[in-house]
C-alpha cells in the first residue's frame, strides 16, 4: 500500500510541477509533510538541501529520498518512476502536438500566460524556505525569534552570488563553514 502511496504522490508531483524544481517545491511539499506527514517541515528544508547539493532535478531527488525513507530500495524505485512517468509521457504528448500547431497564436498566448504562475510558485518556495530557515521549524513572525546568524550568513552568500559573480559550489561550501564557526563559536 505505501508503493502505490508513493508512486501516486509523486505521479501527482510530475504531473503538475511545471515551471521546473523550484516551482515543483509547493507540490512536493503539500505531499511530503502536510498530506502524508512523511517528513517534518525541518526535514524539509533539509531534503531541499541535499537535493541541490546532488546532482539531477530537485523533484527525483526529492522522490528518491523520501521513498527511501519511507519504504526502503524499492520505495525510491516507485517514488522515483513515480515522478518521471508524467514527464516522460508528457513531454512525448507536447513536442508532437506543438511541432503540429506551434504557429497558432493561441498557443503563444497559452505558454506566454504561464510564466507569471511559474514565477509565482518559485517565489512562493523561496519564502516558505526562508521562513522555515530563520525562524525554525514553528513558523513565528516575531522579530525575536529569528536566527540572525542564518540571516547574516544568507546576505554573505547574497552579495558572494550577485557582486563579486563567485561560484554557486563555493558559495555553498562557504555557508557551510561559517555555520560550523557559527555552532563552534558559540556553543
Amino acid at each position: 500500500m505505501i508503493y502505490l502511496q508513493l508512486f501516486l504522490s509523486f505521479f501527482q508531483i510530475g504531473a503538475f510541477s511545471f515551471g521546473g524544481g523550484y516551482a515543483a517545491l509547493p507540490l512536493i511539499q503539500n505531499q511530503v509533510v502536510t498530506l502524508h506527514g512523511w517528513l517534518s517541515i525541518s526535514e524539509f528544508t533539509d531534503l531541499i538541501t541535499i537535493s541541490q547539493m546532488t546532482p539531477g532535478p530537485i523533484a527525483i531527488n526529492s522522490a528518491t529520498f523520501v521513498g527511501i525513507k519511507i519504504a526502503g530500495f524499492f520505495g525510491a524505485i516507485v517514488a522515483t518512476l513515480g515522478c518521471v512517468l508524467p514527464s516522460c509521457i508528457i513531454v512525448t504528448l507536447i513536442a508532437k502536438l506543438y511541432l503540429k500547431y506551434r504557429n497558432i497564436a493561441v498557443l503563444q498566448g497559452i505558454l506566454n500566460s504561464l510564466r507569471p504562475a511559474v514565477v509565482a510558485m518559485i517565489a512562493a518556495a523561496g519564502v516558505s524556505i526562508l521562513i522555515t530557515t530563520f525562524w525554525g521549524s514553528e513558523v513565528m513572525a516575531k522579530f525575536s525569534n529569528i536566527k540572525w546568524s542564518l540571516v547574516v550568513i544568507f546576505i554573505i552568500c547574497v552579495v558572494l552570488l550577485q557582486k563579486f559573480k563567485m561560484n554557486p559550489i563555493w558559495v555553498m561550501l562557504l555557508a557551510g563553514v561559517m555555520k560550523v564557526v557559527y555552532s563552534f563559536v558559540c556553543a
